[in-house]
């Protein structure tokens, strides 16, 4: 546990968070609900005493998202060090959820806000072995290789600044739908064989946008959609509709990168 330094004061501290988001609500707090925010919420209340601080994030990731990069922000009384808020807080944390970092940064500093972009990632099981039990929980095991070729086509249209509202939850207000995708590309996991990894920068995302785009790409890459329709579907005109989205198992919100100044 922390010890006191000295009082009066407050500073603001970013987290670096990473979990397992399949036992999660997802982030943001909810009545009667097991979240990442309120389970944090809950440890810092216990560490502060009273009442549990804020916590903002630079993503509300939805229920069975994972992160291995997720950025928090709260405020922290004087007498927490960083080192010491760090160490105490994983005596705390659950199996599935870790502190990563803390570090003290301005008062002023806001993680969804200050983000210049994020990178998310997406793990696709594209052999019968990424259907182990030991594999499958954090990818979706499709068990199939959809075609190099026609993936590689439709996702070089993605980077730029694009319309993505055929890529949103329907219903879900958004504060416009234009978003500008910096890097766009397909890996192989360095921890799991057979597992294809779809990883995509941006300076912001729409709901669920990374889940449809990688729902519409493996459609795409198994022939049942031209690989022309994520071009129709870009264009923010009604056109084309959108593949159903990837399971949610299989994102992770890995990187926010923030301005050097």
């Amino acid at each position: 546990m922390a010890r006191p330094k000295h009082s009066g004061q407050s500073w603001r501290a970013k987290l670096v968070l990473h979990y397992d988001g399949r036992d999660f609500h997802g982030w943001q707090i909810q009545p009667n609900r097991r979240t990442v925010q309120g389970e944090l919420s809950a440890l810092l209340g216990r560490l502060c005493g009273g009442r549990p601080p804020m916590i903002t994030a630079a993503g509300r990731t939805d229920q069975g998202v994972h992160a291995s990069g997720q950025v928090a922000s709260t405020l922290m009384p004087s007498r927490f060090e960083p080192e010491e808020l760090l160490d105490a807080l994983n005596a705390l944390t659950p199996p599935d959820l870790w502190v990563a970092s803390v570090e003290r940064v301005p008062e002023a500093f806001h993680p969804r806000y200050d983000a210049v972009s994020r990178t998310y990632a997406y793990r696709l099981g594209v052999t019968p072995e990424t259907r182990s039990p030991f594999i499958a929980p954090w990818c979706w095991p499709l068990g199939q290789r959809p075609d190099e070729d026609r993936l590689q086509a439709a996702s070089l249209i993605i980077p730029g600044s694009h319309d993505f509202s055929a890529f949103a939850k329907s219903g879900q207000p958004e504060r416009g739908s234009r978003c500008d995708v910096s890097e766009v590309e397909w890996l192989d996991s360095p921890d799991a064989p057979g597992v294809r990894v779809f990883q995509i920068t941006a300076n912001r995302y729409l709901h669920r946008m990374v889940r449809y785009l990688v729902g519409t790409l493996v459609d795409i890459g198994l022939g049942a959609r031209p690989v022309d329709d994520m071009a129709r579907l870009l264009k923010g005109v009604e056109g084309p509709v959108v593949s159903p989205p990837a399971p949610a198992k299989g994102l992770f919100l890995t990187r926010v990168d923030y301005s050097k100044d």
